[in-house]
């Protein structure tokens, strides 16, 4: 038994206890940071470099790579460095830091999905109207707010959530510091005002994915009204890579916080975790320059 006055470190979850896996580990997880990597600084970089690029969706295209570079940033270096030095201790300043950000990152990429899916259905529903509601100074002042909702997301969290007395150890069922697995050591009776901020939390991301739901219910139904086959096609290529980014976000995030407890265990949850942290920054960018000829047209430019 201890409380949190007395903890300096935590205890992470490692993927395995061998030493010659736990370098597996490390070279898997580091093949995949490098894509992350690779493939956002790529996009940011083509967005930035070419003005044909400057445009609403773009820019918030722009906005969701830097957020990916910074979800994946927050939890990858720090278990391959635990890997690497076979250790599992992280500080109790780092493990804030590590939560707040991740807290922080997730939230303003989740209300930036929400802002997109609105680019898309002004620029199919209302064309006439795109550049009136969708001006420069809308834009920023639009990706401005989903980095203050994620600002504001975690540093209510994270304050409530290391303010809680912690009697339970220090050992945490996870590869990164993340509420769920604080509130675990925390005592029964104490952590309520965490899980009503939690709940406040999930209502928000409810409504957003109903806007978000509500959006592409009426952008097909724009699509399809649509007479030649032609333009059907492009208004799907701009909106599908956005539905399926947000699919694979929403997806990944609701299995791994909605899943019932018959369905948990540690090495399930490991998994899991992986999924949600990992593959929706590394993919994101192969997911948008799959469909999006433009964005194609300007990496080759870039690259050659």
């Amino acid at each position: 038994m201890s409380n949190s006055s007395s903890i300096t470190q935590f205890l992470l979850l490692p993927f395995t206890d061998t030493q010659e896996l736990q370098l597996l580990h490390f070279w898997l997880f580091l093949g995949i940071y490098l894509a992350a990597l690779l493939g956002n600084g790529l996009i940011i970089t083509t967005i930035a470099c070419d003005q044909h690029l400057h445009t609403p969706m773009y820019f918030f295209l722009l906005n969701l790579s830097l957020l990916d570079l910074g979800c994946i940033s927050t939890t990858v270096p720090k278990s391959m460095a635990n890997s690497l030095w076979d250790t599992r201790a992280i500080s109790y300043s780092g493990c804030a830091a590590q939560l707040f950000s991740f807290a922080f990152m997730t939230a303003a990429e989740y209300s930036l999905l929400t802002v997109m899916s609105y680019d898309r259905y002004v620029a199919i529903c209302k064309p006439l109207h795109y550049g009136t509601l969708l001006g420069s100074r809308a834009c920023v002042h639009m990706a401005a707010a989903a980095w203050a909702t994620g600002f504001l997301n975690a540093l209510l969290h994270t304050a409530n959530t290391f303010s809680l007395p912690l009697c339970k150890g220090n050992v945490l069922d996870q590869f990164f510091c993340e509420i769920p697995q604080i509130l675990k050591l925390s005592c029964s009776h104490s952590c309520l005002r965490e899980i009503r901020l939690i709940a406040i939390s999930f209502s928000v991301v409810f409504v957003c994915f109903v806007f978000i739901m509500v959006s592409y219910v009426q952008i097909l139904r724009a699509v399809l009204r649509i007479p030649s086959e032609q333009g059907r096609h492009k208004a799907f290529s701009t909106c599908l890579p956005h539905l399926a980014v947000v699919s694979l976000f929403v997806s990944t995030g609701m299995f791994a916080y909605l899943k019932p407890p018959s369905m948990s265990s540690p090495s399930q949850d490991l998994v899991v975790s992986v999924l949600y942290s990992l593959v929706p920054p590394a993919v994101n960018p192969l997911i948008y320059s799959m469909r999006n000829q433009e964005l194609k047209d300007a990496l080759c430019k870039l690259i050659s």
